[in-house]
């Protein structure tokens, strides 16, 4: 077995990992095999990534041949015992329950139930299409944030790389094996700052400036915008430009805008206890029986859920749950609902702060 160690020099981390732990409790680890199913494969090679005497090292073990595979996996599990933090990348489904069944398979006592994780790529999927990413591979991940590399295999093609080595232990073949492990742990610790993406959205953002535009549509007819600046609570690494739902949003350092249609014109307004209203077929809306109750009844009938309304003509905002209230809507089965943008809704930051989360939550996550 080859163990390999190697400092970092100079790196300084661009997340701040401390808010989950402490540095010297954390380690980041990546495994290489040569399949998917533990007990028809072989691990051959374990790195990872810890902070000592002010400095980020990198520790690999690599098993020469696959009966040293236990020899990893014991000095692996005897290292990691120091340490409370798991980083990793897609480890959730693949790297620790491969090590498990391992342990499992030579009868290997481990701790690794007892230590806390942190699944980079599980955190930042859900934001695969904000960030406009093909798939969240590592390496899309590195790309997407100018992070560059020397590797150029992917996983599965090392493992004939492998079994080259085991056939002929030439250097040329370990380098290659041990140049890409090194540089997927270290791309671990150097795309932490994609995760500033998932902390600024799930965060209070505070809006700062509200305007109203207007413009021209594809036929030209003039329509209004309503356009929100906020404050993000981190900056995020490389800015972001998207439009959804016909909502348009910039994220850029630590600002936020978003720009959402005003819909000027006629709204309903649904009342919910339709059996106390009666609906007037020639005024199209429904009245409370206690006003109603005086029209003839030739000109009245019981109202029902989809017509119990009254209509409004004014400016709105749509939302994508039941956030604002009162709430209108274009028709009674139209999942799309409004709200009323008043004039002492325009004076307050805090409901648009509110609305910006709002729309972060419900529309780009």
């Amino acid at each position: 077995m080859i163990r390999m160690n190697r400092a970092r020099e100079n790196f300084i981390l661009q997340y701040p990992l401390e808010k989950y732990a402490s540095l010297d409790s954390v380690l980041f680890f990546d495994i290489e095999t040569t399949g998917f199913l533990a007990r028809s494969s072989n691990l051959y090679l374990i790195g990872c990534a810890y902070y000592t005497q002010n400095q980020w090292n990198i520790r690999q073990w690599f098993a020469e041949t696959p009966k040293e595979e236990t020899l990893v996996l014991n000095e692996f599990l005897s290292f990691a015992e120091q340490f409370t933090t798991l980083v990793h990348f897609n480890g959730n489904q693949f790297d620790l329950p491969y090590l498990k069944q391992k342990c499992e398979q030579h009868g290997i006592n481990h701790h690794l139930d007892e230590m806390q994780g942190i699944d980079i790529y599980k955190r930042i999927s859900p934001y695969k299409a904000l960030l406009k990413l093909p798939n969240c591979k590592q390496k899309t991940l590195e790309h997407f944030l100018g992070i560059h590399r020397e590797d150029q295999y992917a996983g599965g093609e090392l493992i004939e790389v492998y079994k080259n080595y085991c056939r002929h232990p030439l250097n040329e073949y370990k380098d290659t094996l041990l140049l890409h492990n090194f540089e997927d742990v270290c791309g671990m610790l150097d795309c932490l700052p994609i995760l500033k993406y998932t902390d600024v959205l799930n965060q209070p953002v505070t809006v700062h400036k509200v305007q109203a535009n207007k413009y021209a549509d594809f036929q030209g007819n003039i329509k209004r915008e309503l356009i929100m600046f906020a404050t993000l609570g981190d900056t995020v690494p490389v800015p972001v430009l998207l439009s959804k739902e016909n909502v348009f949003l910039r994220m850029e350092e630590n600002t936020c805008q978003i720009k959402v249609p005003i819909y000027d014109g006629e709204l309903k307004y649904y009342y919910a206890n339709f059996k106390d209203y009666y609906y007037l077929p020639q005024e199209d809306m429904a009245l409370h029986k206690s006003i109603a109750g005086y029209v003839e009844k030739a000109y009245r009938q019981q109202a029902q859920a989809s017509n119990c309304y009254t209509r409004k003509t004014s400016a709105y905002l749509p939302q994508w749950d039941v956030t604002f209230e009162p709430f209108f809507k274009k028709d009674y089965k139209d999942p799309q609902t409004y709200f009323e943008l008043t004039e002492e809704l325009k004076k307050d930051r805090e409901a648009f702060s509110n609305y910006v989360n709002h729309i972060l939550s419900n529309v780009f996550r």
